[in-house]
């Protein structure tokens, strides 16, 4: 088994795929690892260390994906729809390629890597069950995301974070709110706190209520009707407008009370709910900081803007993406930890097996040998017809 990983190409993309420090498990089973120069160094990894690890170094995009029967990178085509397309001529029959692919965003991108006779396997569709814990790629890559949001909150905070009581007098610790208590927000809720802030979350799902208090932080709860507000996977499921404007009615004093608002509500597939309205952001203090996580899908507050900082009534509004990316080293470390061990789980005396029988390998395999295998992506069921 030849194992690729390529260079990323996606604009300010810094992570790799697999950092020198995981070869060795692959290479125990029997793999030879394939590594484009410069495949890493953004992210801290210079070819050197590959090297020294076992892998070998090439020059050449082309020749390694001529020569890896397996190819792992964070971003395939669906998700770097430009530069990705690059690759595209170099991929054929019988390939096998692991990574974020976006395929609910992006599935007619699947398609068309399809025909180019592959397997694909999308690290996003990871089941959210016990056994599958260290190949979840998404909450690894979210968890970074959820700190390094309210390290983006403290810089463009005009105050501090904690209570001090100086010299010159007692100065009041920092209010932050998190809206969403998935994997990104608790990890808001711990960080804020950590810096000291008083910190309140949300959640439509009534379950992350203990949660987030074990955090430290007090549950916002709403009366609101939530049944349904999540699916068989513990991840939130769309609902439907009326209740997105109840929810925003009732939580516009809690947002106005904060000096900071971090929103993390996102839906796979789906742009991401509106909770908070210009109205809303108008009612804020001055100097308030609202750090949109889901900015990359549309974003949280109406007046987010992807990838750009907004001031609207004394209010900072950050729409960062790619928050992974800015913390390359952690972010590939653990990145690679989640698809050499899925990899891995595949591997039967040094072969690669996936076992269609496995949930795990059934959940994430989004093309089978140039077939479309998940029924949301194919054409028809996309169409509406029956399969």
């Amino acid at each position: 088994m030849t194992v690729g990983v390529p260079k990323e190409t996606f604009p300010g993309e810094q992570r790799v795929a697999l950092i020198p420090a995981a070869l060795a498990p692959l290479i125990k089973a029997g793999a030879e690892v394939l590594v484009e120069a410069g495949a890493g160094s953004a992210a801290g990894f210079p070819d050197g260390a590959y090297a020294e690890r076992g892998a070998r170094i090439l020059a050449s995009r082309e020749e390694l994906f001529e020569k890896a029967e397996v190819v792992l990178q964070v971003r395939c085509y669906g998700a770097n729809l430009e530069a990705g397309r690059q690759d595209l001529p170099f991929l054929r029959a019988g390939q096998i390629l692991i990574g974020f692919w976006e395929p609910l965003s992006a599935p007619e991108a699947v398609e068309e890597a399809a025909r180019a006779g592959i397997t694909a396997f999308a690290m996003e569709l990871m089941p959210r069950i016990t056994r599958a814990q260290s190949m979840d790629a998404l909450s690894s890559m979210a968890t970074i995301a959820g700190y390094k949001a309210v390290l983006l909150a403290a810089e463009h905070l005009p105050k501090m974070f904690p209570m001090l009581m100086t010299a010159a007098g007692t100065l009041a610790p920092a209010k932050v709110f998190v809206l969403g208590a998935g994997v990104a927000g608790l990890q808001a809720i711990a960080t804020a706190r950590r810096l000291g802030g008083v910190v309140e979350a949300y959640d439509v799902r009534p379950a992350v209520k203990e949660q987030v208090e074990s955090l430290g932080a007090k549950f916002l709860e709403l009366p609101l009707e939530t049944a349904g507000a999540e699916d068989k996977s513990g991840y939130a499921k769309a609902l439907d407008e009326e209740f997105y404007r109840r929810q925003r009615e009732l939580m516009a004093r809690a947002v106005a009370e904060h000096d900071v608002v971090i929103t993390t509500a996102a839906v796979p597939g789906r742009r991401a709910p509106v909770l908070i309205t210009r109205e809303m952001v108008c009612g804020m203090r001055p100097g308030s900081v609202i750090v949109d996580v889901a900015a990359e899908r549309g974003g949280n507050c109406e007046l987010t803007r992807p990838g750009e900082t907004v001031v609207e009534a004394g209010v900072t509004i950050l729409g960062p993406l790619n928050l992974p990316s800015t913390v390359p080293l952690h972010a590939s470390q653990m990145y690679a930890r989640n698809i050499s061990t899925f990899l891995l789980s595949m591997v039967k005396e040094g072969r690669l097996a996936p076992d269609g029988n496995d949930q795990i390998v059934r959940e994430t395999m989004i093309v089978d040998r140039g077939r479309v295998v998940q029924p949301h992506l194919v054409p028809a069921a996309r169409n509406g017809e029956t399969q």
